[in-house]
């Protein structure tokens, strides 16, 4: 009776021992004699020692940080890019037997690739099209890594660091494109403003004693501040009235 009871302890306290908890954001590799057996699921399992033995596996989406990396661009332009890669593990079993450490290839597979995608563009167009370059880097390392089990979620290029040298440059033909701008902008302005000004000729022109009342409404707005001196001019209209009544 004693040696039963023996027997029933320790088989409780073999079964406690072997239980294994799994959580919800973890999937379990389970092995028996160092074979691959399944994927378990979140939930209490059983592990028998000796013979089973079990993994787990996080499947949260996980950020690296990928350092800098001087890059050569394809003009020839040396730049100091860095990222940040967002992935996660999409089959548990292939992320523990086809990779020793998956993070760790992760991370260096994506500081190789962020080289060669950078080295194959302008500098020109990963300034300007810095998402299509994000893209691209994306799609390799996700092909690469599918038979890991991991799957890219995005990769952002947080900062690319230029030259000096190269910045001035930049900076110059900015303030550059900014000045030819506003010479462009005043130009247009000058031409509206001498259409405008042809317009209002042409129609004081056209009526009898426009220009003469044209000429009273500028002076009634100049005397209105007497800290103005008033020239008058006597305008063509009277003269040539002068001259008409003479002749007569």
């Amino acid at each position: 009776m004693a040696f039963i009871i023996s027997l029933l302890i320790f088989f409780l306290v073999l079964v406690l021992t072997s239980i294994r908890q799994v959580n919800q954001y973890e999937r379990g590799v389970k092995f028996l004699l160092g074979r691959y057996l399944r994927t378990v699921e979140p939930g209490w399992r059983i592990v028998w020692p000796i013979f089973q033995s079990m993994h787990k596996v996080d499947i949260r989406v996980k950020a690296v940080d990928v350092p800098n990396q001087d890059a050569i661009t394809k003009d020839n332009v040396s730049v100091n890019v860095n990222a940040v890669l967002y992935y996660k593990v999409a089959l548990a079993d292939k992320a523990v037997l086809e990779v020793e450490n998956f993070y760790y290839a992760v991370s260096q597979m994506a500081q190789t690739t962020m080289r060669d995608v950078v080295g194959a563009v302008s500098l020109d167009e990963l300034l300007a099209n810095r998402d299509q370059v994000s893209n691209r880097i994306q799609e390799i390392i996700d092909k690469a890594t599918d038979p890991w089990g991991i799957k890219v979620v995005s990769v952002d290029l947080k900062h690319i660091e230029l030259p000096k040298d190269m910045q001035r440059t930049i900076a110059k033909q900015a303030e550059a494109e900014r000045e030819r701008r506003a010479v462009i902008i005043k130009a247009e302005g000058e031409v509206i403003a001498a259409e405008n000004l042809a317009k209002a000729a042409k129609t004081l022109s056209a009526s009898d004693g426009a220009l003469h009342l044209r000429t009273l409404q500028s002076i009634n707005d100049i005397s209105s501040d007497q800290s103005n001196t008033l020239v008058f001019a006597v305008p063509l209209e009277i003269l040539r009235a002068f001259e008409s009544k003479n002749k007569k």
